[in-house]
């Protein structure tokens, strides 16, 4: 049982739990259509519960629903809704965040600004399933705002999704996605090469550094040293991932296991062979 606290508009409200004494956003379809404070009611069967306990570096739950119009929770609703059907269970407490940047967003946009986001292609292939359903709020934003939203802001919508699915914050998918654009130029430019964003083994590429990056943020180890195997056949390869490791390392500000350059090195050996 939940009682009126405040009502967003027909379609959310901010309601008391009756059992734990603590405040909640209901959104869904009518969910706030005719309810008035204090009203009691029971859970729709087809709306969504949000936690105003929830913090996120972008603020506390309970003040940024106080500073963001009801219409981008229901947007952003929708798209976790989506994320929802699409990836199975995700962290819906990125709601709060992810509505903050998405009003951010129509704000600027309002006003002609643009901003670029140079790791849009990176997420698009790191991320595809999450900017596929970040899409989901070109249409949204057209049909209500009359707003049209380009890759580099969905991008950053792809990231929150992603954060969602993971479990970590925004920056950390960032720094991903930031640590594979900057494996990959190094490697072009340390070879000479461009390398064909829709060649196998540049998708193989991309996502071991995705996981590398993943195990080094976590601490966790590789089992098999390839080292040694690697160094012997593909020595330009080693000494290049040797390379590229240490910038990562110093780039995340954690340590690369040894380990790591071997497997790296079978990766940019591979992308080498196929531009040859």
């Amino acid at each position: 049982m939940y009682r009126i606290c405040k009502v967003l508009n027909h379609n959310g409200v901010i309601a008391l739990d009756m059992n734990d004494s603590k405040e909640y956003v209901l959104l869904g379809k009518g969910v706030g259509f005719g309810k008035k404070p204090g009203e009691r009611f029971e859970q729709p069967v087809d709306c969504t519960v949000y936690s105003l306990q929830e913090t996120s570096s972008r603020g506390d739950a309970a003040d940024l629903i106080k500073t963001i119009q009801p219409e981008y929770f229901q947007m952003t609703n929708r798209i976790l809704n989506e994320a929802e059907r699409h990836f199975g269970k995700i962290d819906r407490s990125i709601l709060f965040p992810m509505a903050d940047h998405i009003a951010f967003a129509v704000q600027r946009l309002q006003k002609g600004e643009q901003i670029s986001n140079p790791l849009t292609e990176d997420i698009k292939t790191l991320f595809h399933s999450e900017f596929k359903v970040a899409s989901l709020i070109r249409p949204i934003l057209k049909e209500e705002k009359q707003i049209d939203i380009d890759d580099d802001e969905i991008g950053y919508v792809a990231l929150h999704i992603h954060s969602a699915l993971e479990k970590e914050s925004v920056s950390v998918s960032m720094q991903m996605a930031r640590a594979v654009r900057d494996c990959v130029s190094m490697i072009e430019e340390q070879r000479g090469i461009h390398i064909n964003v829709m060649s196998l083994s540049y998708n193989r590429l991309m996502n071991h550094v995705k996981y590398m990056v993943a195990r080094v943020l976590k601490g966790e180890s590789l089992k098999v040293n390839m080292n040694d195997y690697v160094q012997h056949n593909f020595p330009e390869s080693y000494e290049l991932a040797t390379t590229v490791c240490d910038h990562l390392s110093h780039a995340l500000r954690k340590p690369l296991e040894e380990l790591e350059i071997g497997y790296l090195a079978m990766h940019i050996e591979r992308v080498s062979q196929d531009d040859e």
